[in-house]
């Protein structure tokens, strides 16, 4: 029995001088793999093109589906290019009669814009069931009866998969799933109102599908739109309503991306979707990547898509990029990474800890590890601390252009509507919500205070004192002052709640907070909010729940204050006052202005504003709605984020760009490295288990000498 000790702790000793780390959570063949480790928070709702807006989406569906035009992944200012295009599309304006117009027309004269746009030959869809036919052409997978669909529980589960080339009529097709009636796009209010015949289009797709049985396929390739149409196998054109110079911006994004009408019929039948078997859980597209496995509660891979036509790294940037490295790849086939692991991790401490490891390969910082990643210079400028840097790790920075924000539901009876007693009401609260504070505390100064919707780096966003919220700052020595808790509380008496009492009925004021607060560490900051209502006296209820709940609250119009924010989708400010405009509220509307807030002046300016060129006109035009926008005070402005990253030294080609998300494609990984560095980092500590064994070893042995001598001894 001694022996046999002794030997188990050889076998421990030899064990760890293993070339494999012991906490490598990732299988042993993925070991020195062209393989990318990331994680994720929340589930992916929709992976459809046509629904996803959300950024734990768009993380997933830019690298699959591949719309006309992307941003450039060097330049700045952000350029768009080609991707699926054939070359950039440009805008040609016709009047009522239907007469070309110079490019210089007067806006009020243009009737139509039309864009006409050819995109590349021979892309390919990647390998699908939806797509596969047998040698008579007939589809193998579109017609499925109740014993095939007892076998499939996942769409691995089909044996066979097909492709084919991809046509113009798939961008037709996606265009008109806009305004499909069993979908819900977030963008069908807006694109309603510029896309001819679109919402005309919505009206008879809703009566076709009234008058099919239960569970009917609407066929939309039955169905022409107006506005969009095929010219041949290679091109297409949209015609959009007027001038909306915008719209370009908005052929980058999944909207806008191809889908195969055969995915969409295949996904239809019955049976299906009961076992998560559509296009939000297995997306269809041409990208670099597919996703080759989805178990969004544990782990979603992306995998290289074996039909990718090839697109090449980009040769040119800004100056400094050749010097950074960034122009080593110029001209070689991407994808670089073959596969993308996406782990889901909700919490900060182990996903920081795993970073640290070597097991993800770059790392965001929250604000609990702020401190041990980053150092100040005495010119305030950030880099990483020497712990950071003796791995090699290095910092990446970039303003965002985002806001985060707090809502007011307009709607609501309490803190809604354009009456005097609810504006004073909520511009008290826009001045006792002290986000100085907040980006100090809790974004570790990784933050500008808002003045306004506008985010720094957009045209119309005002610096310095022009730029500054009157209604809740003063200008003082030349820099904004947050104006004193004294003036909050008498815009809250005048209101109608003294000291946060309802002067009527003598009740309390109480306000309901909707949160998607994911874990413990969202509790400080809940706290925080508590604490800056309590300087009102007004009593604050947190709501929390998770992120596809309080979406479905938002959309129905179920929450009183909210927080939540936004990322511009292109670089122009009516992009960021959109969000705001009446007739793109989300009740009713399925639009983007969640706090559902509707001023017609601000509306009529912004029908104004929205589709001229930048300029004096222009610019005045958006000073006076942000006017309007801080006196109303339908969302605390929060503040505007700056963005850092940390990145290991095996991870090349990053360049941070705040608007394109499919830029997976141009990083690369050096297995190798990764490989030797884990080894390096997580060496196990053998001796404490070892000397713990040695001493249980001694403990026992005497026990062991006395019950052999009694044994022999038995024995005789």
């Amino acid at each position: 029995m001694v022996r046999s000790l002794t030997i188990l702790a050889l076998a421990l000793a030899i064990s760890g001088c293993g070339s494999s780390a012991w906490n490598n959570p990732y299988p042993a063949r993925e070991a020195g793999a062209n393989v990318l480790y990331s994680a994720f928070t929340e589930r992916p709702k929709h992976l459809d093109p046509v629904q996803s807006y959300s950024s734990n989406e768009i993380i997933f569906t830019a690298q699959i589906y591949e719309p006309p035009l992307q941003y450039h992944y060097l330049r700045r200012p952000y350029a768009l290019i080609p991707l699926a295009a054939a070359k950039m599309p440009e805008a040609q304006y016709y009047d009522r009669k239907g007469r070309r117009l110079p490019a210089d027309a007067d806006p009020g004269a243009i009737a139509f814009t039309v864009y006409e746009i050819a995109i590349r030959p021979g892309v390919r869809y990647q390998p699908h069931p939806a797509l596969a036919r047998d040698r008579n052409g007939k589809f193998l997978y579109h017609q499925l009866g109740p014993r095939e669909l007892a076998r499939v529980f996942k769409l691995g589960d089909f044996p066979e998969t097909g492709s084919r080339e991809l046509v113009a009529d798939d961008y037709v097709f996606q265009v008109k799933r806009l305004a499909h009636p069993r979908l819900h796009s977030p963008i069908f209010g807006l694109m309603a109102d510029y896309i001819a015949g679109l919402k005309e289009y919505a009206d008879t797709l809703k009566k076709a599908a009234s008058a099919l049985p239960k569970g009917g396929y609407l066929d939309l390739n039955r169905y022409p739109l107006e506005g969009v149409q095929a010219v041949d196998r290679y091109t297409y054109r949209i015609r959009i309503k007027g001038k909306y110079p915008q719209f370009m911006y908005w052929l980058a994004m999944p909207f806008f991306a191809p889908i195969p009408w055969e995915a969409e019929r295949f996904y239809a039948q019955p049976g299906l979707a009961e076992k998560n078997i559509n296009l939000d859980w297995y997306p269809v597209g041409t990208g670099p990547y597919l996703l080759s496995e989805n178990d969004p509660n544990r782990v979603m891979v992306l995998t290289r898509n074996p039909n990718y036509h090839g697109e090449t790294y980009p040769a040119d940037g800004e100056p400094a990029d050749a010097r950074a490295g960034l122009l080593k790849d110029a001209g070689k086939p991407l994808p670089f990474i073959e596969q993308v692991v996406f782990s889901r991790d909700k919490e900060s401490i182990p996903r920081w800890n795993k970073f640290l490891q070597g097991y993800y390969d770059a790392s965001g910082i929250g604000s609990d590890t702020f401190d041990q990643a980053v150092q100040f210079s005495g010119q305030g400028e950030a880099a990483v601390s020497e712990a950071m840097k003796g791995r090699g790790i290095r910092l990446e920075t970039a303003v965002a252009l985002s806001t985060y924000y707090m809502g007011f539901n307009m709607l609501d009876p309490v803190v809604g509507g354009l009456s005097e007693r609810a504006r004073k009401l909520r511009q008290a609260i826009s001045i006792a919500v002290d986000y100085e504070e907040y980006v100090s505390i809790f974004a570790n100064g990784r933050g500008i205070p808002a003045q306004g919707p506008i985010a720094p780096g957009i045209f119309g966003y005002r610096d310095g004192k022009e730029g500054v919220n009157p209604v809740a700052y003063d200008w003082v020595d030349g820099k904004p002052r947050r104006k004193p808790i004294e003036a909050a509380k008498k815009l809250l008496a005048e209101a109608g709640y003294p000291d946060g009492i309802d002067a009527k009925t003598g009740a309390p004021l109480v306000l309901y907070f909707d949160a998607t607060a994911r874990s413990a560490e969202d509790k400080p900051a809940l706290d925080w909010m508590r604490k800056q209502y309590q300087k009102l006296n007004i009593q604050l209820v947190v709501r929390a729940t998770d992120y596809n709940r309080f979406q479905d609250k938002i959309r129905k119009g179920n929450a009183q204050i909210f927080e939540w924010g936004w990322h511009a989708d292109y670089p122009d400010p009516e992009n960021f006052l959109f969000l705001l405009h009446g007739p793109q509220r989300k009740v009713g509307n399925d639009g983007e202005n969640a706090a559902n807030y509707d001023n017609p002046e601000f509306n009529r300016l912004f029908e104004r504003m929205k589709n001229m060129d930048n300029g004096p006109e222009r610019e005045a035009i958006i000073d006076r709605m942000v006017a309007i926008l801080r006196e109303d005070a339908p969302w605390l402005w929060g503040f505007h984020p700056k963005d850092y990253a940390l990145y290991h030294a095996w991870i090349g080609n990053v360049k941070p760009n705040k608007l394109s998300y499919n830029n997976l494609k141009y990083q690369r990984i050096d297995a190798a490295l990764r490989e030797e560095r884990r080894r390096d980092w997580n060496q196990p500590l053998l001796w404490p288990a070892l000397l713990g064994l040695a001493a249980f070893v001694a403990s026992i042995v005497p026990a062991v000498i006395v019950y052999r001598r009694r044994e022999r001894s038995a024995a005789k």
